[in-house]
C-alpha cells in the first residue's frame, strides 16, 4: 500500500481528531450533567443518591445503544465507505444533544421529560457506536504502518479532548452563574453549542478522501462479503473476545475517573463541584497530551507491553485514587485524576491501532465497532452505576478500587493471549483470522 503523503495524512487526522472531539464532546457533556444537574431537573427525589443512581441508568443507556450503532453503521462503513457514515453520526450525535438543549425537566412535562432525554440518549448512544470506528480506521488505513500507533491515537485523543471541552464549558458555566440559575438555564447552553459545534466539524470531515485501503478493496468484488458481521463472528471470535477484554480496565477505570469522581467528590467529600471539575479538566489537558506519545512507544515497543502498563498501572493506582480525594486537597485530587487518566491513555493510546491490526479491511470497521461497543455495556455503562451502588452499599470506596483492579485484572489476560500486532500490514491481515501467520509485515524500523 502505498503511504499517503504528510499533507494528506495531517489532514485526515485533523479530520478525525475534529470530528471525534466533537462527538465525544456531546457524549460525555450527558455525563457531567447526569452527575450535577440532570438528578435535580429530571429526576427529583428526596434521596440526592438515589437521583444520581436514576440520572445513571439513563447514562448508562447510551452505551446499551452502542453496540447496535457500532452493527449498522460497521455493516454500511464495510460496503459504502468509511467516510460517508463519519459524516452521519456527526449528525446524529449533534442533532440530539441540541435536542437535550431545549428539553424541558420534569416539573414542566412531569414523567415524558425523563422519557425524552432517555430517547436522546439512546440516539447519542447509536451514533458513538458508529463514530470510533470510523475515525480510527480512516488514520489507520491512510498512514505508514511503522507510525500506525501514533497516527491512530490522534483520534483516540478526541476523548479527553471531548471530555476537557465538555467539562470546562461546564465549569466556566457553573463559575460565573449562581447554582440556581445554572440548575435553571444555564446548563443548557453547553448542549446548544453543541449546533455550531457540528457545523465546525461537518465542514471539516467532508474535505478529507475515503480511506485507500477500502478503495483498493472495494475494486476488488471477490473480496465484498454480504454480512460482514457475520464474517467477524465466524473468522474473528477470538479477536473480538481479546477487544472485549482489553476494554474492560480502559474503559471502566475512565468512568470512574472522569465521572464517578464528580459524585463522590461532590456528595461524600464534601468538595465544590468547581474543585472537581477543575481537577477533570487539568487531567484531561494531560491526557489529551500524553496519549500520541503512549502510540507513540507503541510503534517502539509493541502494542501490548505498553497496554499491560496501563492495565497494571490502573489496578494498583485504583487504591491510591481515593484516599487522595479524601484530603479534600485540590492538589492531591488533580494528581489522583491525571495519574489516573495517565495509566489509562497508556492503554487507550495503542489501542486504535491494536484493534485495527486484527481484522480484514473489508470486515475492518464491523469488527472493531462491535470488539469496541460490546464491551462499553458491561464496562463503561455500568461503572458509575456499580461504583454508586458499592458507595451506598458499603458508604467507603474500598469495594471500588477492587472493582477497578479485578477489571483490570482481566484486561491483562486478555492482552497477554493476544499476539503482537505492531508489525501487521493492514493491507494483507487474511480476511479469515486475524491470527494467521501469514500476516505479512510491514518493513522494519532501521
Amino acid at each position: 500500500m502505498a503511504t499517503a503523503s504528510p499533507s494528506r495524512i495531517r489532514k485526515v487526522i485533523a479530520a478525525s481528531l475534529v470530528g471525534t472531539t466533537i462527538e465525544w464532546y456531546d457524549f460525555f457533556l450527558y455525563g457531567s450533567a447526569a452527575a450535577l444537574v440532570f438528578n435535580k431537573l429530571f429526576f427529583p427525589t428526596e434521596d440526592e443518591l438515589t437521583g444520581t443512581l436514576l440520572a445513571f441508568l439513563t447514562y448508562a443507556i447510551g452505551f446499551v445503544a452502542r453496540p447496535l450503532g457500532g452493527l449498522v453503521f460497521g455493516h454500511y462503513g464495510d460496503r459504502l465507505g468509511r467516510k460517508r457514515l463519519l459524516v452521519i453520526s456527526l449528525l446524529m450525535m449533534g442533532g440530539a444533544t441540541f435536542l437535550i438543549g431545549l428539553l424541558p425537566s420534569y416539573a414542566v412535562l412531569g414523567a415524558a421529560a425523563p422519557l425524552l432525554l432517555t430517547l436522546l440518549r439512546l440516539v447519542q448512544g447509536f451514533a458513538l457506536g458508529g463514530e470510533w470506528g470510523g475515525a480510527v480506521l480512516l488514520v489507520s488505513e491512510h498512514g505508514d504502518p511503522r507510525r500506525r500507533g501514533f497516527w491512530a491515537s490522534w483520534p483516540q485523543a478526541g476523548a479527553p479532548g471531548g471530555n476537557l471541552l465538555a467539562t470546562g464549558v461546564l465549569a466556566l458555566l457553573a463559575a460565573v452563574q449562581p447554582e440556581d440559575a445554572f440548575l435553571a438555564w444555564g446548563w443548557r447552553i453547553a448542549f446548544l453549542l453543541s449546533g455550531v459545534l457540528v457545523l465546525i466539524g461537518l465542514w471539516v470531515r467532508l474535505s478529507v478522501a475515503e480511506s485507500p485501503l477500502f478503495q483498493q478493496a472495494v475494486a476488488n468484488v471477490e473480496t465484498a462479503p454480504k454480512a460482514p458481521i457475520l464474517d467477524v463472528f465466524r473468522h474473528h471470535w477470538r479477536d473480538v473476545l481479546v477487544a472485549i477484554g482489553a476494554r474492560l480496565a480502559e474503559n471502566i477505570s475512565y468512568y470512574v475517573i472522569t465521572a464517578f469522581v464528580l459524585v463522590y467528590g461532590t456528595t461524600t467529600v464534601g468538595l465544590p463541584r468547581g474543585t472537581v471539575l477543575n481537577a477533570v479538566l487539568i487531567g484531561s489537558a494531560v491526557h489529551f497530551v500524553t496519549i500520541p506519545l503512549w502510540g507513540a512507544l507503541s510503534d517502539r515497543l509493541g502494542r501490548r507491553p505498553v497496554y499491560l502498563i496501563g492495565a497494571a498501572g490502573i489496578g494498583v493506582w485504583a487504591f491510591a485514587f481515593f484516599p487522595l480525594i479524601d484530603t479534600t486537597s485540590f492538589a492531591l485530587t488533580t494528581l489522583a485524576v491525571t495519574v489516573g487518566l495517565l495509566f489509562h491513555g497508556a492503554m487507550y493510546g495503542p489501542q486504535a491501532a491494536f484493534f485495527s491490526e486484527l481484522f480484514g479491511t473489508r470486515m475492518r470497521y464491523s469488527g472493531v465497532s462491535v470488539g469496541y461497543q460490546l464491551a462499553s455495556i458491561v464496562a463503561g455503562a455500568l461503572a458509575p452505576l456499580i461504583a454508586v451502588a458499592l458507595l451506598d452499599a458499603y458508604g467507603g470506596s474500598l469495594p471500588i478500587s477492587l472493582y477497578v483492579a479485578a477489571a483490570a485484572l482481566l484486561t491483562m489476560v486478555a492482552v497477554f493471549a493476544a499476539k503482537e500486532t505492531r508489525q501487521r500490514d493492514l493491507a494483507a491481515v487474511a480476511p479469515t483470522s486475524g491470527d494467521a501467520e501469514a500476516v505479512l509485515s510491514a518493513p522494519k524500523e532501521a
